[in-house]
């Protein structure tokens, strides 16, 4: 861990990163790309020593209040959040200052927070994200080795199903050859399903590499799967979409189930509800 000084905390999306780097060891990490200028080792987390500063100072600036984001680039939920508490902080601000909030992570810590998000959903607007990408309990230690597995993250959508708080997952990424069958992407559904998600965020079935990610994506398979790289290798070469051979069935399969289910699934659709703040009477209106 290390601290700088930011100069500016929110993005003209009003998204916002406490942290930058992660320890969640997810081994197809887009954030590690070369392209986002990450000059510290990666798990060394780099911390804005100043960010509730700078960003209780936009919030009070604001005119119009709006949704506020934050887990685009790193999980607000990351372990040294126990310790410093910053994105906890942050949503204080947001209800203080009548702001909307959206959270993308992969961690049950969230629950931590959980009273601190209904605040902010009674008063404008919530909504809680988790990436879901495998049900098989034993695949999803390996390929996300440091973080809540997808049963716990469930369990966490479920309670915030239960606290009236609406959430939305992300599918992806799909890997080819090693989450892209028929079997995973029910089992995903099904879990959707039982926890009443309102919408599910996919891009198509695969993933996508650029140049740093790549490079530690084919180590992990290396020491994991042994045999994958080369297959990799030789079905995509250098590409930076790599689409699963089975994208076809597997997006018929995800459109049917979603279709059935009453799940939101188109992507346009779902980012409008992430970024709609309430009306006026302080009540938002789900986009159905």
């Amino acid at each position: 861990m290390h601290y700088i000084k930011a100069k500016g905390i929110l993005s003209a999306k009003n998204g916002m990163n406490l942290y930058r780097g992660c320890s969640h060891g997810c081994i197809y990490c887009d954030s590690r790309s070369r392209c986002y200028h990450m000059e510290h080792v990666f798990e060394d987390i780099e911390v804005k020593e100043n960010a509730l500063e700078l960003l209780e100072g936009a919030l009070r600036r604001r005119r119009k209040k709006c949704m506020i984001g934050t887990g685009s680039m790193t999980d607000p939920y990351i372990p040294l959040e126990e310790e410093l508490c910053r994105t906890r902080g942050a949503l204080e601000l947001i209800w203080r200052y009548g702001f909307g909030a959206t959270v993308i992570t992969k961690s049950a810590r969230i629950l931590r927070d959980i009273e601190l998000l209904q605040k902010i959903n009674e008063r404008a607007k919530c909504v809680v994200q988790m990436t879901l990408t495998t049900c098989d309990e034993t695949l999803c230690r390996k390929i996300e080795p440091n973080v809540s597995t997808t049963a716990e993250r469930l369990k966490a959508l479920k309670e915030f199903r239960d606290a009236g708080i609406p959430t939305v997952v992300w599918l992806t990424p799909i890997l080819p050859f090693i989450n892209d069958t028929r079997e995973n992407i029910s089992g995903i559904l099904d879990m959707c399903i039982e926890a009443q998600v309102y919408g599910i965020i996919c891009f198509g079935m695969g993933v996508t590499l650029r140049d740093g990610s790549r490079e530690y994506f084919y180590r992990q398979l290396d020491r994991l799967f042994p045999g994958m790289k080369e297959r990799y290798i030789r079905s995509y070469g250098s590409r930076y979409e790599l689409p699963s051979p089975q994208n076809a069935g597997l997006m018929e399969l995800f459109l049917d189930t979603c279709g059935r289910s009453g799940i939101v699934c188109g992507n346009e659709r779902i980012f409008w509800f992430l970024s709609e703040f309430p009306e006026a009477d302080g009540q938002y209106r789900l986009p159905f």
